[in-house]
């Protein structure tokens, strides 16, 4: 049987971001997983990242305890998930990631 991994779209703004912020071991590590994936669905993601959040059309998942949050879009069928910003507690809840999340 064929297995898909999960393309991860965006890596080079993913470290950017991480850099910015302190984050990228953390950065790092989430991409390793994230790349080795094969969710079908967002059930999948929840037991490989059991804090993550499906907000609208984008992916909310946890860093470093609780501190930041990284935004992402995902595709199941297409096994596609892109990278939209990563930012600080107090930047997420001024919800300027919601330009990214389609409700």
């Amino acid at each position: 049987m064929l297995t898909f991994l999960l393309n991860v779209i965006a890596k080079p703004d993913l470290l950017a971001a991480a850099r910015r912020l302190g984050l990228e071991a953390e950065a790092l590590a989430w991409y390793r997983v994230v790349k080795k994936a094969e969710w079908r669905s967002f059930d999948e993601v929840r037991k490989t990242f059991p804090s993550c959040d499906r907000v609208g059309s984008v992916l909310v998942f946890n860093i470093r305890h609780n501190q930041f949050r990284l935004i992402a879009t995902v595709n199941f069928l297409y096994k596609t998930l892109w990278f939209k910003g990563m930012m600080t507690h107090k930047e997420y809840d001024r919800e300027g990631w919601k330009k990214w999340a389609r409700f």
